[in-house]
């Protein structure tokens, strides 16, 4: 656009008066929305948003041209490449080097030499005289042909530069994108290499496929709403956090889009508005992440962990929008979409590929036969009585005449001048048989060439698999897949204040330290209160609030809390009967007020207790005496009442008159047994009937956990309680339950068996390896059944087939201590084994098994350097435990 032709035709000059000079005036229609249209096409197609073939940038097209045009094997310096870069980018140096580094990161392209920073503490690079820079061989081999690229002038006329470089792979899916333009921005999250190659494959074959991110920083990612990357979706990411000990978490992975320092900063941000409690951060990353958090003596590393997720950069949500440039327009599709336009065009790119090819071909087919028949027919000795140049030519093309019908196209004056040119020491040197060889080369070249074009898409998907072949190695997904619990920010805040109240004056709050202590509470916690004349309510703990004169209980209320029990007794109106009712407060309206009683003017409580886990005690109640009253006193058992809503009328105690009430005992729980389940997709426990089921839990019971190390934990039943990776079988925990356990001797290499139950006295929430301390003891198989019968199927010895074996697994090995190494499973070389049906017994027989000394050998820790004397060869009864959990071992 001329913009000063459109300048002069907004111009307007006015006649001048007598005391001033002529001047102009400029009409500003239109400008704005021209000018401003141009700029903002200009930023989205040339600076922000990738194109959809190449996925690259123009100034990542222009930095990896550069890089080829320098191209010799050898490292370049940095400094060099964004000199020959700016042939072709007019935006100076800044942006090219941080694109350059940019792109040196992710590991893809280019291969990088010197200090280019860390995308996990998110240092910069060094300056770019001091690191270098080389096109990968993947970039070689997958980014470049000048013979199918397209061409264009750069921005001052010089040079030529690619419209786009013609890539034969998913690369804006591999490397993500991020761009902000004009009105628009585009964010494309990164991919993993092979399951691109995967997905590709299946786009060629038609089959269905899903591709999800993959972030170099690794962690865990909820995509259950990913949306194929179009506006609207989320994925939300986490750190990866395990428990180092008691007292100390350690953060291994962080959230794509953090460094350790924000993550650190955002958990110092937390704990000094009081989310967590945090003692001391130790921050060790090098190569790998290690953050460590040093926790305060009684803070529960699993809530900590929830807090991490919830107050800080330890989880984060990320919203993709897929948005790129097709056929110079921003267009918003899926990462689906665009994964097919870029397998398509890969097709396209291999088509003209092997037609350029087979063309080459046929022009070399053509020049061997031309030449062989001009050698071999000397029609070079007839051009010696020639005088013109234009006799040789006609002279030549006569005596092509009766071969002609033999090639595969005309003759023309170019390719008779290449025959006048051939030397006379490649005449006398000419050998028939290579030439005929030659061309038998060239023939079948041409059959491979016309069979792939011929099957293109069989074609296609082999360059994929050989591109995968090469270059995939190492490149496996960093990031977990899972679906992410959510958690509830008042579940977890540490408590950073103490509520106090003021039952006669009806204040409560954080502030009122001269008043009674209630308890400690966080600052974004709720309180319930229940009043004397029958009414309670829930609202946000505040430094001061009224809530309601004659207090007679507040607490910090806990949503859905199903097995707190409140036990009442009311008095329905001034002198109306006393009624006694069981509830427990689920969920309801802040900040409203909802009665216990029927409503009458004049009710009171007159008895009240707080059940935390539904306890029903017995009380004694003291009526006043009257005419006629013979019995004043009797006894009440709460557990004869049902619990009913917050809303019932309750049962009737009496219709006398109480003098007093008193509490006989505490009663025991009429809930019963907490049913557990376990869900494999959130790895969190559960009492919703969510995946599968655990056991029944109360009071003290436990959890063990075996992992595909070999190694079990102990542990609690809270809902909170975080599960490590690895896990392969969790059930309840019974002392009596036997475990036996296939697994091979890191020492040795050979195949032991034994069985062991866990004792009472092991430590919960530590990890105890069963299988020895070498590095290479692998577990191969865990059950826990009482009487195993397990099937050995062993290798041919010389030819000769050896017959299986069953194995009572209750008479080959007796129960030991976790520590005990067992007995070797069998001197043959084992082929498969398996587990069959168990065996049906009443009693275990006392036998006496000595047939090996290995039986009695003990694995020898580092912490415990002593041999389990618990561990005894006597008869023992047994019964099964609860159902474990089995989940596949990999290896």
């Amino acid at each position: 656009m001329d913009y000063t032709q459109e300048f002069d035709d907004n111009v307007q000059e006015q006649p001048a008066d007598s005391q001033s000079e002529t001047y102009r005036t400029i009409q500003l229609t239109g400008m704005y929305e021209n000018w401003f249209l141009d700029y903002a096409s200009y930023v989205i197609l040339e600076r922000a948003v990738p194109e959809v073939n190449d996925g690259l940038k123009p100034v990542q097209r222009r930095i990896l041209h550069a890089m080829r045009n320098l191209d010799d094997g050898r490292f370049n310096k940095v400094a060099n490449i964004i000199g020959n870069t700016m042939q072709y980018h007019p935006h100076g140096d800044a942006s090219i080097g941080d694109a350059l580094v940019q792109l040196g990161q992710k590991e893809l392209l280019i291969e990088t030499q010197g200090n280019w920073g860390n995308i996990l503490t998110g240092d910069r690079a060094a300056a770019p005289r001091y690191i270098e820079a080389r096109l990968s061989k993947l970039a070689n081999d997958v980014v470049f042909n000048p013979k199918t690229t397209e061409w264009k002038l750069s921005y001052d006329g010089r040079n030529k530069e690619p419209i786009t470089l013609p890539i034969k792979f998913p690369l804006l899916l591999a490397q993500g994108v991020e761009g902000i333009a004009v009105g628009l921005a585009s964010k494309i999250l990164p991919h993993n290499f092979n399951e691109l190659i995967d997905a590709s494959i299946a786009c060629l074959k038609n089959e269905d496929f899903e591709i999800l991110p993959d972030f170099p920083t690794g962690g865990s990612a909820d995509c259950s709403k990913y949306s194929e990357g179009l506006r609207g979706g989320k994925v939300r990411v986490r750190a990866k956090i395990a428990q180092y000990d008691r007292r100390t978490l350690v953060i291994s992975e962080i959230p794509f889009g953090t460094t350790t320092g924000s993550l650190i900063e955002s958990i110092i941000a937390a704990n000094e508005k009081g989310k967590i409690k945090v003692r001391k951060i130790d921050d060790n990353t090098a190569q790998n992440v290690e953050i460590l958090i040093h926790l305060n003596p009684g803070v529960s590393p699993d809530q900590t962990i929830d807090a991490l997720y919830a107050f800080t950069q330890c989880e984060l949500s990320i919203s993709p929008n897929a948005c790129v440039i097709i056929n110079d327009h921003p267009v918003f599709c899926s990462v689906k979409t665009i994964l097919e336009q870029n397998t398509k065009n890969t097709l396209e790119l291999l088509r003209r590929e092997l037609q350029i090819r087979m063309s080459e071909l046929e022009a070399d087919w053509h020049a061997s036969s031309l030449e062989k028949i001009f050698i071999e027919n000397r029609i070079y000795h007839q051009i010696e009585a020639c005088e013109t140049w234009e006799s040789v030519l006609e002279t030549i093309d006569h005596e092509l005449q009766p071969y002609k019908p033999m090639l595969h196209r005309e003759v023309t004056t170019d390719d008779i001048i290449r025959l006048t040119e051939i030397k006379i020491k490649r005449i006398s040197k000419y050998n028939s048989f290579k030439a005929d060889e030659q061309i038998k080369g060239i023939k079948d070249e041409m059959v491979e060439v016309q069979n792939h074009l011929d099957h293109i898409i069989d074609y296609t998907i082999n360059f994929y698999r050989q591109i995968k072949k090469k270059y995939g190695k190492g490149r496996d997904r960093k990031t977990e897949i899972r679906n992410f619990d959510t958690i509830q920010a008042v579940e977890v805040a540490a408590n950073n204040e103490k509520l106090y109240v003021n039952r006669i004056e009806g204040f409560a709050g954080t502030s009122m330290k001269k008043d009674e202590f209630v308890s400690e509470c966080s600052d974004i916690d709720e309180m319930i209160v229940f009043r004397e004349n029958g009414t309670f309510m829930i609202t946000k703990v505040t430094p001061k609030s009224f809530v309601g004169e004659n207090v007679i209980h507040i607490a910090i209320f806990r949503k859905n809390d199903d097995r707190t029990i409140y036990n009442v007794v009311y008095r329905d109106g001034k002198t109306g009967p006393w009624f006694v009712k069981r509830f427990a407060v689920i969920g309801i309206t802040r900040d409203k007020e909802y009665l216990i009683t029927q409503g009458k003017p004049n009710s009171k409580i007159v008895y009240f207790s707080v059940n935390p886990n539904g306890e029903a005690e017995s009380i004694k109640v003291l009526l006043r005496p009257k005419p006629k009253l013979k019995k004043l006193t009797f006894e009440y058992s709460f557990a004869e009442l049902t619990i009913k809503g917050r809303g019932s009328r309750g049962n009737l105690l009496t219709k006398n008159p109480i003098k007093q009430i008193m509490k006989r005992d505490n009663g025991i729980s009429t809930l019963g047994a907490r049913d557990i389940w376990y869900d494999e997709i959130v790895k969190r426990l559960n009492s919703e009937n969510r995946g599968i089921f655990v056991g029944a839990f109360m009071g003290d019971d436990k959890i063990v956990q075996f992992f595909a190390n070999g190694e079990f934990k102990l542990s609690g039943y809270d809902m909170s309680t975080h599960f490590d990776d690895g896990l392969v079988q969790i059930q309840k925990y019974d002392p009596d339950t036997i475990f036996s356990v296939i697994y091979i001797d890191g020492e040795t290499g050979f195949k032991y068996l034994k069985r062991f139950s866990i004792e009472e006295s092991t430590p919960s929430n530590k990890r105890l390896s069963f299988i020895g301390e070498h590095t290479k003891s692998q577990l191969l198989e865990i059950v826990n059944d009482d009487f195993p019968l397990l099937l050995l199927e062993f290798e041919t010895k010389n030819g000769k087939e050896v017959s299986d074996e069953e194995i009572d697994v209750d008479e080959f090995i007796s129960v030991k201590s976790f520590r005990a190494k067992g007995k070797r499973l069998s001197t043959k070389e084992i082929a498969k084994y398996r587990f069959l049906e168990p065996l049906q017994k009443e009693t275990l027989e006392s036998t006496n098994k000595d047939d090996e000394d290995t039986e009695n050998e003990y694995f020898v820790s580092e912490e415990n350097q002593q041999i389990d004397e618990n561990s005894t060869d006597k008869p023992q009864q047994f019964k099964s435990g609860d159902s474990p959990i089995q989940m596949e071992l990999e290896f």
